[in-house]
């Protein structure tokens, strides 16, 4: 009886015409806001709720996951085409997707992104479906020290991306770790780094930083060259072929898995799990199609599917647990709250039909995003080919407008013209600015919970210590990190050399 009564609830939102308009329009509007630096997701979910008071709980539900699966994967496009990620979620992808653009290969990429987005979305939700209690129970386990260990190990995977040099890259990444802290103390109220300024003591919005890093940075960089033709996008295969889809099958498993896990942690998000999934590719992949960093296909899919499966994953803590997954569940949980639903453990025995109903929700978004996703292209592959002389200020114009769209303020546009000159300064000595922006996003986490773990040991750091061995969880976490930096070694190289040398030689 209840397998019956959650397949009726589960096809409900594929049989009520009005439901699958909703769930259409949410997905295509967020594809196009996701698109757009400075507008985000969460932004455009939130005012979504004031429209939705006076609605029913299911179309209202219905479209908030469409605008939220879209708006995940419509930052992509922008990352891809012109190196402005359209929110943290995407940063990752364009370390590979934005080469694939400079080498005519935009649409490519854009079909490639779209496909391994709808395979991890899909994946997510059958987690959702039928692993939500034993992934929910899992996170549960997972102590403030234990997330703080994981904010240190996205850090250390952010320096291995940069390129030849570890010390460059994880003097970036403590830079935006340092660049987070700017503001009020959470725990004390004190202002830090703001220097007498009233302004400062809110922080620096990282979208701003962001845009200011990747977007200006680049207009900056691109004036060196601003002679060079634009490259002839190739748009003439959109879709990518299934050998290369098989080929990657793999990764592609593996990444939905760690961003179904990264999504169930709570306070995590879309764009933890696509640095996790990046860096797990880029080790795992002996032999990519490209190097990495220089259009590899492998970089392109592993972040892309991992921040679509995320969020099947962040569902799971909030229906069962009421704990949200990251930004976005949390406006919806205020949604649900508004339209008289607590989430929790109660809300899957009292409303099974809302559990089911959006699972069934999510699998009709990733079909409308695969739709929806691989048209368009050629026009949006069009802005690639756009003269430079004209490109670079549209760049600009966009990187202000998205700017200014944070918080309708003009210092916020001051502080990205600021950090776009500042990553035109990094790109000329060899730095890498992905690794600031992404320290600037997992600063707060990791301060967050190391102060929090200090409490619970009374502010005793051996504890503290200890409890990174004593405890199973934290010493996985512990080894995990210790392997990342010694792997990063010379001694490491030195070490594989030596045992394949040795295995060669028979010995």
């Amino acid at each position: 009886m209840e397998a019956a009564q959650a397949w009726h609830y589960f096809i409900m939102s594929i049989v009520s015409i009005k439901l699958l308009a909703m769930v259409a329009v949410g997905t295509l509007a967020g594809i196009y806001i996701g698109a757009i630096p400075g507008l985000s997701v969460t932004m455009a979910v939130s005012i979504l709720i004031s429209f939705t008071f006076s609605w029913e709980i299911n179309p209202a539900l219905a479209l908030m996951i469409g605008i939220w699966t879209g708006g995940v994967y419509g930052g992509s496009r922008s990352s891809i085409l012109l190196n402005i990620p359209g929110a943290p979620a995407a940063v990752a992808t364009g370390f590979d997707g934005y080469p694939l653009a400079k080498l005519g290969l935009a649409g490519h990429a854009i079909g490639l992104s779209t496909t391994a987005s709808v395979i991890g979305g899909v994946i997510g939700v059958i987690a959702l479906a039928f692993a939500a209690p034993i992934i929910s129970e899992y996170s549960l386990k997972f102590a403030p020290r234990d997330y703080f260990l994981l904010a240190i190990m996205g850090i250390l995977l952010v320096g291995s991306l940069s390129g030849e040099s570890l010390a460059k890259g994880v003097f970036a990444g403590a830079l935006g770790v340092l660049l987070s802290m700017v503001g009020m103390d959470n725990f004390t109220g004190q202002g830090r780094f703001t220097f007498g300024s009233v302004g400062l003591m809110s922080g620096i919005h990282f979208v701003a930083i962001m845009i200011g890093l990747f977007g200006v940075s680049e207009a900056l960089v691109q004036l060196h060259d601003i002679s060079l033709k634009a490259i002839k996008q190739d748009v003439s295969r959109i879709f990518p072929s299934w050998r290369l889809l098989f080929k990657h099958m793999y990764l592609i498993i593996k990444c939905s898995f760690i961003g179904v896990g990264i999504g169930a942690l709570p306070g995590a998000g879309g764009d933890i799990a696509a640095l996790l999934a990046y860096g797990h590719a880029r080790r795992s992949v002996k032999k990519p199609m490209r190097p990495f960093g220089k259009g590899a296909y492998e970089g392109l899919i592993a972040p892309e599917t991992a921040n679509n499966a995320c969020i099947g994953g962040a569902y799971i803590p909030m229906l069962t647990l009421g704990i949200p997954g990251d930004a976005v569940t949390a406006v919806i949980i205020g949604a649900l709250y508004i339209h008289g639903l607590k989430p929790g453990p109660m809300l899957m025995i009292d409303t099974p039909h809302l559990f089911w109903f959006s699972v069934g929700c999510m699998l009709l978004a990733n079909v409308f995003l695969l739709i929806f996703g691989l048209t368009g292209v050629r026009i949006f592959a069009k802005m690639v080919e756009i003269r430079k002389g004209l490109l670079l200020p549209i760049i600009i114009i966009i990187s202000t407008v998205g700017s200014y769209a944070i918080n309708n303020s003009i210092y916020d546009v001051y502080w990205m013209l600021g950090f776009g000159i500042f990553g035109y300064i990094l790109k000329m000595y060899g730095f890498q600015v992905g690794p600031v922006i992404l320290g600037v996003i997992l600063g707060p986490l990791m301060e967050d919970n190391y102060r929090r773990a200090m409490i619970d040991q009374h502010n005793n750091i051996l504890g503290f210590l200890s409890q990174l061995v004593v405890n199973p969880l934290s010493l996985v976490l512990t080894l995990g990190i210790v392997i990342t930096i010694v792997g990063q070694t010379q001694f490491w190289s030195w070490m594989k050399r030596k045992v394949w040398k040795s295995k060669k030689e028979g010995i």
